[in-house]
């Protein structure tokens, strides 16, 4: 599947009420490159990443070493925001460019594979939050509406009766998860540039397990990826966490523009939230336009949300705390078939 789909706004329709939105945020300037911004923040990342490594080195055989697996946790997890950003275009024009610099960030940095993750990136942008084609709603271990749990079997069956007071933990395997998924991925063909893709996925997975299991003996160093893995999991997750989970199913007669902003949901919050979450925050304003900036998405934000006033679709924000209980109330609510079976 091209990545283009993801990578770019879809051609407007002339009249469609996506086409005047875009009118507006073009006259903004909002879609325009950012280089000083993503200069900066690459560069902190690298200087971060490059510092922690250097850190862990310089501590040795201690427990303190685990302080240094929680500031990897958070490296690693920026690193894959930034990952996020190239895949969008958000940061180079150039396609070539923009694959360069993710496979680097995503399978030499953090061992994910980036043309796996990107793949099924563009399948949830494309429809988000639709149960035959979003990915990330597919009934794989959770249960995202009573019709899955209706045709619910094996482990989804039994996980999705407990599944909200079992997510947070779950997400604890979620750095482990990405990893596995990227190397069971990259044994198939049809990803592009594969045998580039191996050969960084296998300098990260050989140098970390070199790095960690020489310089510390082996309970510490299973401690110490136990920790760094699962925070790095936790972190990931809850990034993405509240961006369309309780929110409205998409249908395949919505338009682009409904269909973006009803399936998703805006967390309010200044600098610091942004910062966090890598811009995915301003979720409903990523949507519509994938290759803005994440520094402009801020901007965007009263733009499309004054538009959507004027055309009653309904946009929807709430915060950070706020998201995740509506979250988890989604999934007690679509679990409750499997419980009282």
């Amino acid at each position: 599947m091209s990545d283009a789909m993801i990578l770019d706004s879809p051609q407007a329709t002339r009249g469609s009420d996506f086409a005047r939105l875009l009118e507006r945020i073009k006259q903004a300037g909002l879609l325009d490159r950012r280089p000083g911004y993503y200069t900066l923040r690459i560069g902190l990342v690298v200087a971060a990443y490059a510092g922690a490594w250097v850190a862990f080195a310089i501590i040795g055989d201690s427990w303190f070493q685990m302080l240094t697996a929680v500031v990897l946790a958070v490296v690693f997890a920026q690193a894959a925001l930034v990952a996020h950003d190239l895949a969008h275009r958000q940061v180079f024009t150039s396609r070539k460019l923009s694959e360069i610099a993710g496979l680097i960030a995503g399978n030499l940095g953090i061992g994910m594979s980036y043309g796996w993750w990107m793949d099924k990136h563009t399948r949830h942008h494309a429809n988000p939050n639709h149960e035959d084609h979003d990915p990330d709603v597919s009934p794989d271990i959770l249960i995202w509406s009573t019709d899955q749990a209706a045709a619910g079997k094996g482990v989804p069956r039994f996980i999705g009766r407990y599944q909200a007071y079992l997510f947070f933990p779950m997400l604890l395997l979620e750095g482990m998860n990405l990893h596995v998924a990227s190397a069971r991925a990259l044994r198939r063909r049809g990803i592009r540039h594969r045998a580039i893709e191996i050969m960084l996925f296998a300098a990260h997975a050989l140098g970390y397990c070199a790095t960690v299991f020489t310089l510390l003996p082996l309970g510490k160093a299973l401690v110490f990826v136990a920790i760094h893995q699962s925070l790095f999991g936790l972190y990931l997750g809850c990034s993405f966490a509240p961006n369309h989970k309780g929110m409205p199913m998409a249908t395949d007669d919505m338009d682009f523009l409904r269909k973006q902003v009803i399936t998703s949901r805006d967390v309010s919050g200044g600098r610091i939230v942004d910062l966090a979450l890598g811009g995915l925050n301003h979720q409903i304003e990523h949507h519509l336009f994938p290759s803005m900036p994440s520094a402009n998405l801020r901007r965007a934000k009263p733009i499309v949300r004054e538009f959507c006033a004027e055309i009653a679709v309904p946009y929807h924000e709430t915060s950070l705390a706020a998201s995740y209980r509506l979250a988890l109330t989604h999934l007690h609510r679509v679990g409750a078939p499997l419980r009282a079976k």
